[in-house]
């Protein structure tokens, strides 16, 4: 809790944030862990899974609402309605709402609602607020978030086909998207879509334009839920859509045409923070199950219990130190964020993207070796654990993309690298000569020797 935060950052934290991180894990651990089998269980089978929505999650908002646990996600400094912690703090609270399946959305603070408040928040106007923003900051309505395309490379969002042409007062829209996270619920009221609007201009990053769409508007079907490793997630669901002559206003628009990169560039970097600072908190919970499994005094392999062979202890020590690692990595990409804004914070994002989701798999998947078969089933959480953080090495951008602008960005330095290193050589050479030395061969002495 509070008391265990990294010294790195306690300064950083203020005192009311403390508070509420403590209340945050006792909620966390009091009510949201022993209610997740309790919502999962209330979901039911079969079709009706998608037009039900579980009592208990109005029971935990409601919980969650009387302790103040409303909305932290957006940052002070940034958006007038931000309750009033910055990205760190926040991080820090997000973190135990990842060790539940369901503690984010009783917060108001889950995937893609998130990302969409913030869209609103920060690039629409007062009408769009007033329809869209505040049903969602009062957790009245649900949304989801259109980008991804099954026909085309959506890793490259340049790619995108789905065409938005006017038509006098109102848009048009034609095309698929998929991945749309959170098109089953039957509370999804708003979907924000990103097409492309103008398909010859020269800049290819001005072709793009966000547009909001009821989800009751004519044209639109949905033809399915995906499946994560056989998870659909229902009633949340991830949608396979298509858009057949869908019109909506052109009030609709999103900031102005044309703006779409700038729109999701704006809403995926603290998307992918928010990820990692939920992932570092799922890691967590994996290595606590991991050390119930291995003092479990029944399992005896080989008749000693699993604490007692060797490899285990290291599973233990390597999962502690990485986790620990990784967490250093996402509370620096929240602080530049929180200095200096998500735009200048580029490079610690895409650290914390890649590096938080690799590392919860591997401690999760070193909790289901531990657990056997019992760690692939139904009987964990940690099968539905790691299908859900395997596909964070897709969303919001495959970890390739990132990597590979990481790199062109390091490899900048390559001369500027290169001058320094053949300046210090020469420096060397000049002070070998001055001291009446060189440079031994490998595997000899160094010899004095007079030049």
């Amino acid at each position: 809790m509070s008391a265990k935060l990294p010294a790195i950052v306690s300064n950083r934290v203020s005192d009311e944030a403390k508070k509420t991180i403590d209340v945050v894990a006792r909620f966390v651990q009091e009510e949201c862990i022993p209610m997740d089998p309790v919502i999962d269980a209330q979901v039911g089978e079969g079709d009706e899974r998608w037009k039900s929505h579980p009592a208990g999650i109005e029971e935990l908002k409601a919980k969650a609402q009387k302790l103040g646990l409303w909305n932290m996600f957006l940052p002070k400094g940034h958006y007038k309605e931000s309750p009033g912690w910055t990205n760190l703090e926040y991080g820090l609270m997000a973190e135990w709402l990842g060790r539940s399946r369901y503690a984010s959305e009783a917060c108001n603070c889950s995937a893609p609602d998130t990302g969409n408040m913030e869209v609103l928040a920060r690039y629409g106007n007062d009408a769009q607020k007033a329809q869209y923003l505040k049903p969602l900051m009062e957790g009245k309505i649900r949304s989801a978030f259109l980008m991804t395309e099954p026909q085309v490379a959506s890793s490259d969002a340049t790619n995108i086909e789905l065409s938005i042409r006017r038509e006098g007062n109102e848009y048009v829209l034609d095309g698929q998207k998929w991945w749309s996270s959170g098109a089953g619920d039957p509370r999804c009221s708003i979907y924000i879509v990103m097409g492309k609007s103008d398909p010859d201009n020269k800049d290819p990053y001005r072709q793009q334009s966000v547009v909001l769409v009821p989800a009751d508007t004519p044209g639109i079907t949905i033809h399915r839920m995906l499946k994560v490793y056989g998870y659909d997630d229902a009633p949340h669901g991830h949608g396979h859509l298509s858009f057949n002559n869908v019109r909506v206003p052109v009030s609709n628009m999103v900031l102005g045409e044309g703006r779409g990169f700038e729109i999701i560039q704006g809403r995926l970097g603290p998307g992918r923070i928010h990820h990692a600072m939920r992932s570092i908190g799922a890691a967590e919970q994996a290595l606590d199950w991991m050390l119930v499994r291995v003092n479990d005094e029944r399992k005896k392999p080989f008749g000693k219990l699993l604490r007692e062979h060797g490899v285990i202890l290291e599973w233990i020590a390597k999962s502690r130190l990485e986790i620990d690692a990784a967490r250093l990595i996402v509370l620096n990409a929240a602080i530049k964020m929180d200095e200096q804004g998500p735009k200048k914070a580029l490079r610690e994002i895409a650290e914390a993207k890649v590096l938080i989701p690799q590392t919860a798999l591997n401690v999760i998947d070193r909790a289901v070796q531990a657990y056997g078969g019992a760690g692939v089933c139904q009987d964990t959480p940690l099968a539905a654990m790691w299908a859900g953080i395997r596909t964070l090495r897709l969303a919001d951008g495959p970890d390739e993309v990132h990597l590979q602008q990481m790199g062109r960005n390091e490899n900048k330095r390559g001369k500027a690298v290169a001058e320094l290193i053949k300046w210090q050589q020469e420096k060397s050479a000049t002070l070998l000569k001055k001291q009446g030395l060189s440079i031994a061969e490998p595997g000899t002495r160094i010899q004095r020797s007079k030049i």
